[in-house]
């Protein structure tokens, strides 16, 4: 009986050990390396709070808030340390979900240009002011708005001036008489009066004394002020007109403050005006004014522009682009991969396989989206533009748990603690 109950049970122990056999004879050594390759990459590095990242052991163990902590683990087996402290794995799903891209450092000239905005001024040594010479009544004003375009020479106005008619009067009686002396005196007066050269021509012709004095204008240009209409009294202390030549303007564009080194006299500067797409103009920057405007914070520099067409009218804006000496063959990466912080900069260092680091650069001059680097990468390197302020968050942290080392007690302290 007891031979019956046995017999099935030993059956099943040999059924078992034979399966077990077959299992561990086809088991290849490639399988056995895969397997320890599993075992070492599952190595625990440490142990955390599900609810405090900040609070880690170096085992198992319960949190502050009685939850049992979760062990992280090491992505490969680390062969040397120091190579890899600070250096985080990301894998190609995650890199993707996080839009992570990256950039070469490269080598290129870099150019930079300010961008600003200005307004068209009139240029100041092309504006005069008309005054008259001696007190009077404006009995002729042709030119009657402001805006009107006057040539050099034509008539601004003709005055009646007492003073005027008078030396008139006194140069023809010399001149009658014969008196050189007399008339030369009277025709200085007459010039200093401002009396037309082609009027006092008339008088050494004989010809009669005129009533009205024409006032002309100094130059080509257009009627920025009228001050005056027909019938004023007008005396030498009153600004009649301001006329101003047009063919050549000014504008004035605000530079920041970080960016007054990068603009000097000289350099050249290119304008486009809203109403104008497309059409750019070549200018010259004339003059850096020397003193900060207080609320702006930025500098005024004055721009020289032709202006043969008319198209830049006083008090237009226009974006302005001053571009300045570039910078040869320096090593730069792109703006948005710089991570800018209180004490440093950082770039982010795409390694192999998918392993970041975040290390400390030198940054130098910006221009046309790229910053120079003086040390810390090299031409060979890529780094990071896009997800960079996660990845070097985490590179961060794992740099300084890298750093630290577990005490006799299994809990964590710093290598620098006495």
């Amino acid at each position: 009986m007891n031979t019956k109950l046995l017999t099935p049970t030993a059956m099943a122990f040999v059924v078992g050990i034979a399966l077990t056999a077959t299992v561990f004879m086809t088991l290849d050594f490639g399988d056995r390396t895969s397997i320890e390759d599993q075992r070492i990459e599952k190595r625990v590095l440490y142990w955390v709070a599900p609810m405090d990242p900040n609070y880690r052991r170096s085992g198992p163990g319960k949190s502050l808030m009685g939850m049992n902590l979760i062990p992280v683990y090491a992505d490969r087996p680390s062969q040397n340390d120091g190579d890899q402290a600070g250096s985080v794995t990301i894998s190609p799903a995650m890199l993707q979900n996080l839009g992570v891209r990256t950039a070469s450092v490269e080598r290129r000239d870099l150019t930079r240009i300010v961008r600003t905005v200005g307004h068209v001024t009139a240029d100041e040594t092309l504006i005069s002011h008309v005054h008259v010479r001696a007190e009077g009544w404006i009995e002729r004003l042709p030119v009657k708005v402001v805006g009107e375009r006057v040539k050099k020479g034509q008539t601004l106005f003709e005055l009646y001036a007492p003073d005027i008619h008078v030396a008139q009067g006194e140069f023809l009686q010399f001149l009658n008489r014969g008196e050189t002396d007399m008339l030369e005196i009277t025709l200085d007066r007459l010039s200093l009066l401002d009396v037309p050269e082609s009027e006092i021509q008339a008088l050494r012709n004989g010809g009669p004394v005129k009533r009205r004095t024409s006032i002309l204008s100094p130059l080509d240009g257009v009627v920025l002020s009228l001050n005056v209409g027909e019938g004023m009294f007008v005396r030498p202390d009153v600004t009649t007109m301001i006329v101003a030549d047009l063919s050549t303007v000014w504008v004035l564009a605000n530079i920041f403050e970080d960016q007054a080194s990068w603009v000097q006299p000289g350099l050249p500067a290119t304008l486009t005006l809203t109403y104008q797409p497309g059409v750019t103009r070549a200018g010259v920057v004339d003059y850096i004014y020397p003193i900060m405007d207080s609320k702006t914070r930025t500098l005024t520099a004055r721009l020289r522009f032709d202006n043969p067409d008319g198209a830049l009218k006083p008090n237009m804006f226009a974006d302005v682009e001053i571009q300045s000496p570039s910078t040869p063959n320096v090593l730069v990466v792109p703006l948005e991969a710089l991570i800018r912080t209180g004490g440093s900069d950082r770039v982010v260092l795409a390694l192999d396989e998918g392993r970041f680091k975040s290390i400390e650069v030198t940054a130098g001059q910006e221009a046309e989206g790229f910053v120079e680097i003086f040390d810390g990468v090299s031409l060979s390197d890529e780094v990071v533009v896009s997800g960079q302020f996660l990845i070097d968050s985490e590179s961060s942290l794992s740099g300084a748990i890298r750093r630290m080392g577990p005490n006799n007690d299994g809990a964590f302290v710093s290598e620098a603690a006495p």
